[in-house]
């Protein structure tokens, strides 16, 4: 007689991970995903996590990856992380659920085919990642996105995607602060100098 195995979240996730094969096909090393039917409980560890995200991201975007490299896939991957960005490929029904009654549910009629979504709680750096990346990978595929509960179509995460990013920005503020202080003290510097000369004459 069977004897029921008890698995703990994360032995459940790594069947969920295992059944989620990636694989090279040799002759074009073209990344390709067979997602099996997950069970219940591992439908419900990936909703919670995607839920989880959305909760603390100011912004989501999509792109159909169809015909990426694996190669190109885990350069990708490391661009995002680096920007703080979760990039993750989900089946499209399971990520609707999970951003049912968030802000980013008015997307859901766009997760079709193969995407990856990216999340960000930066508000430009989902955007910023993608779009760079797209810029030099044509199988890579903006599809849409949102941002503080409005849908963006690709030209608008494109948009989203010139914006300097937060740190970009008070680095220019910092300088532009700067700059006048920097102007004062060498002002005053002259005057001192000069002060000094004539006290000396």
């Amino acid at each position: 007689m069977a004897i029921p195995l008890q698995m703990d979240n994360f032995q459940k996730q790594l069947i969920a991970a295992i059944r989620r094969l990636i694989f090279i096909s040799e002759d074009k090393h073209i990344l390709k995903e067979l997602t099996l039917s997950l069970n219940r409980s591992e439908k419900s560890v990936v909703i919670q996590e995607v839920t989880a995200l959305a909760a603390k991201a100011q912004t989501l975007v999509m792109a159909e990856y169809r015909g990426i490299t694996v190669a190109s896939m885990t350069e990708l991957r490391v661009k995002a992380r680096a920007a703080g960005v979760n990039l993750s490929v989900l089946k499209n029904s399971l990520a609707r659920r999970a951003v049912a009654g968030s802000a980013f549910e008015v997307v859901g009629d766009q997760m079709t085919g193969p995407l990856i979504y990216s999340f960000s709680e930066d508000a430009v750096a989902a955007a910023k990642v993608v779009a760079e990346f797209a810029k030099t990978n044509d199988k890579l595929v903006i599809r849409a996105g949102v941002y503080a509960g409005k849908f963006l179509d690709a030209d608008a995460v494109k948009q989203l995607a010139s914006i300097p990013t937060k740190e970009v920005l008070l680095s220019q503020l910092l300088g532009l602060m700067q700059s006048p202080v920097s102007r004062t003290a060498a002002v005053l510097a002259a005057l001192a100098e000069k002060k000094g000369a004539e006290q000396a004459a």
